[in-house]
């Protein structure tokens, strides 16, 4: 006998073969288990402490997901599932991992039996194409200018939330804010970029029914001297502009060598008549309200309040931009280029509320502004929070339905109906084929299983029952009422959910699946080569903050 021949180094640690798949399919099964009784209406939230020792209660998927700390590969590449579902649609990120689970769950037997992964592979994608299919054959579409129906469909959404306690008003709210900043792209198409446009601005205190979307802006700034300047303008004329209004430092450190007293004199003239000359221009076009996002210096100011024009500074730059659409207004850059075109005059009311400690400067009122702010209160931060996060999967369902008005059942109907479908199908399957196919349309069934399971009602019974009713194929929106456990019509009930998130939810679920059957080998412990000698050292990275606090030395 030969020794046997060393290819892989020691420290590196090999799995092969099907023992690998079971390895992962345990892990994805385990990521399933840990959110699996946070989907539907009775779901119950869990509670995280992340690294700052600040506690996340919630019960959205991608939220729990994103704080979990994860050592298996198969795992983590579970948890960003839910994240790419977030970012797609916004919702349904709880389903899309109880899907994948159970979609690996029921390949296992498969494997056991060695059949190739492949094979499974061929027919899940098969299934899938099938699932999209009947998902298009049971959409209907709705009008998207009918307030109800999109209003019942974002609520049916918001209803697996903890804030579905508050009725329609989270709804009503992601409903506003979507409308307000969509724009017509033409063809019929619309756009709704939530992020850029739609601020959420969190303010403890008051009650969770004081939230409000606004016509318009807020932001947590005061004007520059509250004494003199006003705090409440009618119809201001808005100037916005991204530009230091102070005298400009030099780049680097300059030392200026005067002889005279009389030139420190005429250097500080000179200082000051720059910055006279640019309030000047800007003062020429009557504004009401200067807002820049850079320094705004004493002079300026006290010009400013002298001429009885407010201003404000050191603005974020993305809430500038949607002070711009919100009145109509434009970024200028620099003072001497300002026109009259320049200037925002949509807003109906400019003032300076105090909202707790702080200050808020609100401009509302507007003409058909295109950006807005919702305004969140509650009574503590972590409520909070959950609320906005609430609110983002709600505007993403909004938003959803404005693009692609199609809507499918919710409350595991959709689901069933696929499965049922599916299972029919698997009988014109031919070859080795049909039977995971006929898995996959059985692996379906977990999302209605996990409502039943999570309302707390006899789980075999309300499936076999409603199992019967998909077979044959009498209404397709016969699903699980998720408060009660009852077997409901979903039509009736106003249990929606929107196409192109059940349809992300299927793609995502079981594409992923098929890459995880198909891994057969994890080889871990790969090392970066180092020079003999040298131990692992961490490169220390110098952060903006650490640049500041050095020492200038003196020559």
């Amino acid at each position: 006998m030969h020794a046997p021949v060393l290819v892989l180094n020691d420290s590196l640690k090999r799995e092969s073969g099907s023992k690998v798949q079971h390895d992962n399919i345990k892990a994805s099964k385990a990521v399933a288990d840990i959110i699996r009784t946070t989907l539907g209406p009775r779901s119950m939230l869990k509670m995280l402490l992340d690294a700052g020792g600040g506690i996340v209660v919630t019960n959205d998927g991608n939220a729990i997901l994103r704080e979990l700390d994860v050592a298996h590969p198969a795992a983590k590449s579970m948890i960003e599932l839910s994240r790419t579902q977030d970012e797609e649609v916004g919702d349904g990120t709880t389903s899309v991992i109880v899907l994948a689970g159970e979609m690996l769950h029921v390949a296992e037997a498969f494997i056991e039996k060695s059949y190739h992964p492949t094979v499974i592979c061929r027919a899940y994608v098969k299934a899938l194409e099938d699932s999209i299919a009947v998902l298009d054959k049971i959409a209907m579409t709705i009008d998207v200018n009918d307030r109800a129906t999109v209003l019942g469909l974002v609520k049916s959404c918001i209803g697996t939330k903890f804030t579905s306690q508050f009725g329609d008003l989270i709804a009503d709210l992601a409903i506003d804010a979507t409308t307000t900043v969509g724009v017509d792209l033409g063809q019929g198409l619309r756009e709704v970029d939530i992020k850029k446009y739609i601020k959420v601005e969190k303010v403890p205190g008051g009650q969770l029914d004081d939230s409000k979307v606004l016509k318009g802006v807020m932001f947590n700034k005061d004007v520059v001297a509250p004494g003199k300047m006003k705090r409440k303008i009618v119809n201001p004329r808005i100037i916005l502009l991204d530009c230091p209004l102070e005298y400009k430092k030099g780049e680097n450190q300059t030392n200026a060598e005067l002889v005279r007293e009389e030139d420190w004199e005429v250097l500080l003239k000179l200082e000051e008549e720059y910055i006279e000359n640019i309030c000047v221009q800007i003062l020429k076009f009557k504004p009401d309200l200067v807002i820049t996002e850079k320094g705004l210096s004493d002079l300026a100011c006290h010009y400013f309040s002298k001429a009885g024009v407010s201003a404000i500074r050191r603005l974020r730059k993305t809430d500038n931009n949607r002070i711009a659409k919100a009145c109509g207004a434009v970024i200028v850059n620099r003072p001497d280029e300002l026109q009259e075109s320049d200037i925002g005059t949509g807003a109906g009311l400019f003032e300076v509320k105090k909202i707790g400690d702080d200050f808020f400067a609100f401009i509302v009122d507007c003409k058909e502004p295109k950006a807005c702010t919702v305004l969140l209160r509650g009574p503590s931060k972590d409520l909070l929070n959950e609320v906005e996060r609430n609110l983002q999967d709600a505007m993403s369902v909004a938003r959803n339905i404005i693009k692609n008005p199609k809507l499918v059942p919710g409350g595991g109907a959709t689901e069933l109906t696929v499965s049922a479908t599916l299972k029919q199908k698997s009988a014109t399957i031919e070859g080795i084929e049909k039977w995971p196919y006929e898995a996959a349309a059985i692996a379906f069934e977990a999302i209605p299983r996990t409502l039943a399971q999570n309302c707390g009602v006899n789980v075999i019974r309300i499936m076999t029952a409603l199992q019967g009713k998909h077979a044959n194929g009498e209404n397709a929106w016969t699903g699980i009422d998720g408060n009660t456990g009852a077997i409901a019509d979903m039509k009736e009930s106003k249990i929606w959910d929107a196409y192109n998130v059940k349809a992300q939810t299927f793609k995502t679920a079981i594409e992923a699946a098929c890459m995880l059957l198909r891994i057969d080998d994890i080889v871990s412990g790969i090392k970066k080569k180092q020079a003999p000698g040298a131990g692992p050292s961490k490169p220390t990275i110098e952060t903006e903050g650490d640049a500041d606090n050095e020492q200038i030395l003196p020559d």
